[in-house]
């Protein structure tokens, strides 16, 4: 049954409704309803100018709406008078068809189609930095192996706990929170989900987390490499495909036992082959789990403070073995160490399940399982791709893989592939204090 936002607003006390999209860039973007008019929001949509947003438009296009989808609404925790709301961008009575969360709902409906519901749960990794965003927020935070301190993780106490009893509060079941492998560094853990709600949560999460921070006078920061020298911000991704979606999954269709390296782990044929799209698929999945400049300088980064940069390099997949792109940590599931702190929450789930589709139906091979340390033996792998250098690299695989595109969806693969090699121009014409130092007196 749809819920009645109006409804909802008298109920709980709500004032205000957050009306939000994410764009292709990631950015978070909404409009603040007061209650009274969410009425006719609810049904005709929140306007806005798309050219004003990461997206592919012009100052003539006419106004995008963002329709509320109201499963998807959040009365904010720490300030109860709001609720967030995620919206669904229309234009003309029309979806956008490269908005993302578009791009996600039309693939999850593919699979389902399939009888092939996907869920997945995520590990974002985040800083605490100080408000300026120049240095980690705690000064004592200088542990070499700072991973799981636990004195470093009750000095942040305040800013966790209150982050962790708002997921309680919400029913997402949070089960564990820690100090990561960086300084200043923090994760925080809660239930797997269809993922259509995981990419809600993880949206919701990023701007909770951001904004408990703030509360806090500090800032927090999912950019894959905040800090040189120590352990980018991950955003791992746990895979599973079920017989239906929610609470109606009674049946793990990627589980299974048999001979050959995924059946000995616990993955049966549907989840070897969506496993082999993954793997197929990976250079080019990379433009989408790591979309920024700065996303390579944490997969293919020098050996970090701690030891390990707890990050890939090359596409390669495993058992329970955390130095390989994929790992499998049990039966039924796998485990996409690939993406990073500035992946699209939306286009993350969405490039997941259309390269595990794609994979599916052209009955992918994932390949050779490899039960080394990648970190120290990794010169032992022949023929496995190495991902790519930078965001221009990955751009350039993408493009050159036309199944990807086209399961992403031309306008959405066209917008995207625009707006990410004018922000690649962008940062290869500024002017870096690098180039001054290595090429003045040449």
């Amino acid at each position: 049954m749809t819920i009645d936002l109006a409804a909802f607003a008298k109920e709980k006390g709500v004032k205000y409704f957050m009306i939000s999209f994410t764009d292709l860039f990631g950015g978070q973007r909404a409009k603040l309803v007061p209650a009274q008019a969410i009425a006719d929001m609810q049904e005709d949509g929140a306007g806005f100018a798309g050219f004003a947003t990461w997206l592919d438009m012009t100052p003539a296009h006419p106004d995008m709406l963002a329709v509320p989808d109201p499963s998807s609404v959040i009365q904010l925790p720490w300030k109860p008078e709001v609720a967030w709301v995620a919206g669904n961008c229309v234009m003309e009575d029309k979806d956008v068809a490269q908005a993302p969360r578009n791009v996600l709902r039309r693939l999850i409906d593919e699979a389902a189609s399939e009888g092939m519901h996907v869920k997945t749960g995520i590990e974002a990794e985040f800083f605490l930095l100080t408000p300026d965003g120049e240095q980690i927020s705690d000064p004592f935070d200088t542990a070499e192996k700072p991973c799981y301190d636990q004195q470093a993780v009750m000095r942040r106490y305040d800013v966790v706990r209150e982050i962790c009893d708002y997921m309680l509060e919400l029913g997402w079941g949070p089960y564990q929170n820690d100090h990561e492998d960086a300084n200043g560094q923090f994760e925080m853990n809660w239930e797997f989900d269809d993922a259509l709600r995981t990419a809600d949560k993880h949206s919701f999460f990023k701007f909770m987390t951001k904004s408990v921070a703030e509360k806090h006078g500090l800032r927090a920061t999912f950019m894959p490499k905040p800090v040189e020298g120590l352990t980018g911000n991950g955003c791992h991704a746990h895979i599973s495909v079920w017989d239906a979606p929610g609470d109606a999954a009674k049946t793990n269709v990627f589980a299974g036992e048999g001979d050959g390296p995924t059946g000995e782990v616990g993955l049966g044929e549907r989840g070897k082959h969506f496993l082999g799209g993954i793997m197929k698929h990976a250079s080019a999945l990379a433009a989408i789990t790591n979309p920024t400049v700065n996303s390579y300088k944490r997969i293919n980064a020098p050996r970090t403070m701690s030891g390990a940069t707890w990050a890939p390099n090359t596409v390669t997949w495993t058992g329970n073995n955390r130095t390989h792109m994929v790992r499998v940590p049990g039966p039924g599931r796998f485990e996409l160490r690939l993406p990073d702190g500035a992946t699209n929450p939306y286009l993350l789930q969405a490039v997941i399940i259309a390269a595990g589709l794609s994979g599916i139906r052209s009955k992918a091979d994932p390949g050779k399982r490899w039960d080394i340390d990648m970190y120290a033996e990794g010169h032992k792998v022949r023929g496995a791709p190495k991902l790519p250098l930078n965001m221009l690299d990955a751009l350039r695989e993408y493009d050159k893989d036309k199944n990807l595109k086209a399961m992403m969806g031309a306008e959405f693969s066209s917008a995207f592939l625009k707006m990410k090699h004018q922000e690649w121009n962008s940062f290869v014409s500024h002017f870096s204090r690098w180039e001054k130092d290595n090429t003045l007196d040449i």
